[in-house]
């Protein structure tokens, strides 16, 4: 479950190997340019690390970061 950290929405997803962590990676990364709403983002071999702001809105969560989770969470 997303949850907010630091003004950010934060969620950590597992993987079954680095492949399908970066498989998952690359579908955020289409939905990304389609939304044009980028996460910063980091992966550990079968770990993704997502946090999401509008850095616009001043680094802070706003409808666009609620938009983009829940998008994300339709790609498991």
């Amino acid at each position: 479950m997303w949850e907010e950290r630091n003004k950010q929405l934060y969620r950590a997803f597992e993987f079954k190997d680095f492949r399908d962590a970066f498989a998952f990676m690359t579908k955020v990364a289409m939905l990304a340019e389609k939304m044009d709403h980028h996460p910063n983002w980091s992966n550990v071999y079968n770990k993704v690390y997502i946090h999401l702001s509008t850095h616009d809105a001043g680094d802070v969560i706003t409808t666009k970061d609620e938009a983009m989770a829940q998008a994300i969470d339709k790609l498991l």
